[in-house]
């Protein structure tokens, strides 16, 4: 079974969020599995992974969007360093960008991603079994596969979407229709959305089975989805949460080469600590304070205006009787509030931007991770705190729920319900009762770590699908 996994991030490649760290594991474990060729296909970008590696160009032609006509490439990468073949496509002045998203002509970028991938298969008589599209970032494909005239070669390929985070849609006026390959205009109301091209919608639509990175996403979606709650309900019958795993090999507390202490199960508890106190004298925190740690994107739905009056409460509220640590970046306003408090309060360390290396050093360090999420499709934070021995606080909403139950319920986690201050605050203070009993702390790491949040059983349950 061939399977082509389509989409715009993969981990190490290009990273923005969670979509690049599953397109970066899962083809990986799904080729271990007998009879499996899983492969990636995805924009090229200029970033350091494309020179410290050897490209192959497997193929060079032109496609016509709308007036232009442009020139599209397929490099290969040659020693399939990641577990599963690579391919990039190249379309000068369009994908060879920087960064994958925050471009004024997203829409064309998007488009002409996904007529190159399509064109380049058609044209090279490559007929998958599968193909499988990752966010509306490639939305159009099983559109254009069964009604561009162009890929009628392509005609009748099973198609598969996942839905990674629903917030976003892709939608465009039909303006653009001009700019996608000639399609059977009879159709056009497979691509429409209150009056818009909208490509999730879509891809819904037009795929064979949809899935969400969870369970308890899909069920959300039933009732909050931006304005597709009927047509996910419609579609019902198409539909499957599969929840997210991690990559057990590059998230591995033993043999991370990001730490600066290595540990397992047995010595958790005692060289977390080293960890935490090395991270806490770089940053200027008080290591034998808990340490509660936020790491992602500033933006609305995940929680991250609530940061700056969490950092500013909990810490007068507790009269400095904790560390708070927040990795990332977003929204300016939030942004410039954090580095107020970072000045005021020496308890607060903020780090600005996205860095990898720190974030792996977070969760080996940290007592607590933070994740109040107003929508959280699946969530790997989470799942990366407690492999690593460290407790996660999250909103009992989409993946959350499916991954983290509260100590209340036999878990090893903290959850509150509503999204605000206010209950952020209280489960923080449930957590500092919790550090301050040795024993149950300790427990905890050690449950945590007991997890199986490996790929193995969501990539089995994915080619399950594929097959059926």
């Amino acid at each position: 079974m061939t399977v082509f996994h389509i989409s715009t991030e993969c981990y190490p490649v290009a990273k923005v969020g969670g979509l690049a760290d599953v397109v970066g594991a899962l083809p990986k474990y799904q080729n271990k599995i007998k009879g499996v060729d899983a492969k990636v296909v995805m924009p090229w970008y200029n970033k350091s992974f494309i020179y410290d590696h050897e490209f192959d160009i497997v193929f060079d032609g032109f496609i016509h969007q709308g007036p232009n006509m442009l020139q599209v490439q397929v490099l290969k990468e040659k020693s399939d360093v990641l577990g599963f073949e690579l391919y990039m496509v190249r379309i000068p002045g369009l994908l060879d960008r920087d960064n994958p998203y925050g471009y004024a002509d997203e829409n064309f970028q998007f488009i002409g991603f996904q007529h190159g991938v399509l064109h380049w298969l058609s044209a090279m008589q490559i007929r998958p079994d599968v193909l499988h599209c990752h966010d509306y970032h490639t939305g159009l494909i099983p559109f254009m596969i069964e009604h561009c005239w162009e890929f009628s070669f392509l005609k009748g390929v099973k198609t598969i979407a996942t839905i990674h985070n629903g917030e976003y849609q892709g939608m465009m006026s039909w303006e653009m229709a001009s700019y996608i390959p000639s399609f059977d205009r009879y159709k056009w109301g497979l691509m429409d959305w209150d009056g818009l091209i909208n490509p999730l919608a879509s891809m819904i639509k037009c795929a064979h089975a949809f899935t969400t990175v969870s369970q308890g996403y899909l069920e959300e979606l039933f009732v909050s989805f931006r304005g597709l709650e009927g047509l996910v309900r419609d579609e019902f019958g198409k539909a499957y949460g599969i929840i997210n795993g991690i990559d057990t090999e590059v998230w591995n507390p033993e043999t991370d080469p990001m730490l600066d202490f290595n540990f397992n199960k047995k010595n958790a508890v005692a060289l977390k600590k080293k960890n935490k106190e090395k991270l806490c004298k770089e940053y200027g925190l008080r290591p034998e304070l808990p340490l509660f740690a936020f790491i992602g994107r500033f933006a609305t739905e995940k929680g991250a205006d609530f940061l700056p009056d969490v950092v500013w409460r909990s810490i007068t509220q507790t009269h400095g009787a904790l560390n708070i640590m927040i990795l990332g970046s977003g929204d300016p306003y939030i942004e410039n509030k954090l580095k107020e408090y970072d000045y005021i309060y020496s308890n607060f360390a903020l780090d600005l931007g996205y860095k990898e290396y720190l974030s792996h050093k977070i969760y080996a360090s940290a007592d607590f991770l933070l994740m109040p999420s107003r929508v959280e499709p699946c969530g790997l934070n989470q799942m990366y705190s407690m492999r690593y021995g460290t407790v996660p606080i999250v909103r009992y909403t989409g993946g959350l729920r499916d991954t983290v139950n509260d100590i209340s319920t036999g878990g090893a986690g903290l959850n509150f319900t509503a999204p605000g201050v206010d209950d952020i605050i209280h489960a923080m203070n449930r957590a500092l009762l919790l550090y301050n009993q040795k024993g149950t702390m300790e427990n905890l790491i050690h449950a945590n770590m007991n997890f199986d949040f490996a790929w193995e059983k969501s990539a089995e349950k994915y080619i399950n699908l594929y097959k059926n």
